[in-house]
């Protein structure tokens, strides 16, 4: 989702600069000064993510080009991401790219029960703002979105879900 940074996303959990700890001012585009060394770490959306080596290789080559010699990208799962995480920026950039944002994630405490049938949500419309839409398949081009038509608009599109 190239409308996106990973700070936006949630996905980006910490900058460290030489022991230090830095913004994500220079993983999202900017510059940090000094240093010859970082590591950053970052969280998938969800295990299995098939864009987490493109997100870590994007990540190692903006690094470069800010001047670090040696970048290190750490993958940590725990706790794991959560689709709240996602900035109130970031929600807009969905919105604003024709994709639906998700809504709160599920609350849970204790076992998580399994359920077979497919996960019901009806979120509204991105293009039209429609209440009235329908699932039409439980993954859209990638496993964490879902497609949907509104029946408003009749306008199809993807629903990032709620993890």
């Amino acid at each position: 989702m190239p409308m996106l940074t990973l700070a936006d996303l949630g996905v980006l959990r910490g900058v460290e600069v030489n022991g230090g700890a830095v913004d994500g001012g220079a993983v999202d585009g900017g510059a940090v000064d000094g240093g010859e060394e970082v590591v950053v770490s970052i969280t998938p959306t969800y295990t299995g993510c098939p864009a987490l080596a493109t997100m870590r290789d994007d990540l190692v080559h903006r690094l470069r080009e800010a001047g670090f010699a040696r970048v290190e990208v750490r993958i940590v799962l725990d706790p794991p991401w959560s689709s709240d995480w996602i900035s109130e920026r970031g929600r807009a950039a969905l919105r604003e790219a024709g994709l639906s944002a998700p809504g709160p994630a599920p609350r849970r405490s204790g076992p998580i029960p399994l359920t077979l049938g497919p996960a019901r949500s009806a979120p509204p419309c991105p293009r039209c703002g429609s209440a009235a839409t329908r699932l039409t398949s439980e993954f859209g081009a990638t496993a964490c979105k879902a497609l949907y038509r509104c029946t408003g608009c009749l306008e199809p599109f993807e629903h990032v879900k709620e993890i």
